[in-house]
């Protein structure tokens, strides 16, 4: 019988915990400071206003970035892959731009937007946007056309195609994208982070680091570590709940 759930993720954490001790005694705890010590001065830090006030910032940031995301590259996602003109039309400026690493644009984000929050999320978004996009529109385009045309032979309308065949189809897709993205989007924050502001995990990661604070540097990381794991499950949450269907077709 397999383990549950919950018992799979703690033997993960067990084995990093193991993992990390090995490397910390081989380092001699100095740059890689013992996990008890880390785990320590991250609880102190969770009992202090300063680490929830970068905590929210980036989830600030975070979030924002990915609900804007999600807002303009899902529906656009739903009309490239079922509109051919509009595809033909804008297909090629997506895939000619997407290789292109949108983190180097990051100046010219920062130049139009300046230095507060609006860069950093429409970076982040800008990103994750891509990734929504390409994946939910390929969705789309791989639907068999007999399940639109049932529903038209019905006598239903291009709005009960949308309803009943596009969107059920493409969200998977679109959270699938969305859950993946997570990793993507707070490493971003991390590096969007870590220059040009005060304020944030990153920057506390940064400025823990250049002051050789490493137990601070660490828990500016287990943070981010746990803001990244809580968007994951809020993603798989709300995959859950839109997708009610997929799962009930796997018990």
């Amino acid at each position: 019988m397999s383990l549950k759930p919950v018992f799979r993720y703690a033997l993960v954490i067990i084995a990093i915990g193991v993992l990390w001790k090995l490397a910390a005694l081989g380092l001699g705890g100095i740059i890689l400071p013992h996990p008890e010590a880390a785990v320590r001065a991250f609880l102190s830090a969770m009992g202090t206003q300063i680490f929830w006030e970068h905590f929210g910032v980036s989830g600030y940031r975070a979030v924002t970035a990915m609900v804007v995301a999600w807002g303009v590259a899902f529906p656009l996602g739903l009309v490239m892959g079922s509109v051919k003109r509009v595809d033909n039309l804008l297909a090629p400026f997506i895939f000619l731009t997407y290789p292109i690493p949108k983190i180097v644009l990051l100046p010219v984000f920062l130049l139009l937007f300046g230095l507060g929050d609006l860069a950093k999320i429409s970076m982040i978004a800008l990103i994750l946007g891509y990734q929504i996009l390409v994946t939910t529109r390929d969705g789309v385009r791989s639907i068999h056309p007999k399940y639109s045309d049932s529903v038209r032979s019905l006598g239903g309308s291009q709005w009960d195609v949308l309803c009943e065949v596009l969107i059920p189809a493409a969200l998977p897709h679109g959270f699938t994208a969305l859950r993946l993205g997570v990793g993507v989007s707070v490493a971003v924050l991390f590096f969007v982070e870590s220059f040009a502001t005060t304020r944030g995990l990153g920057y506390m990661i940064m400025d823990a680091w250049g002051a050789m604070d490493y137990l601070t540097m660490f828990t500016g990381i287990l943070g981010m570590s746990l803001m990244g794991a809580a968007l994951y499950e809020i993603a798989n949450l709300m995959e859950r709940r839109a997708c009610t269907w997929m799962f009930l077709r796997k018990k």
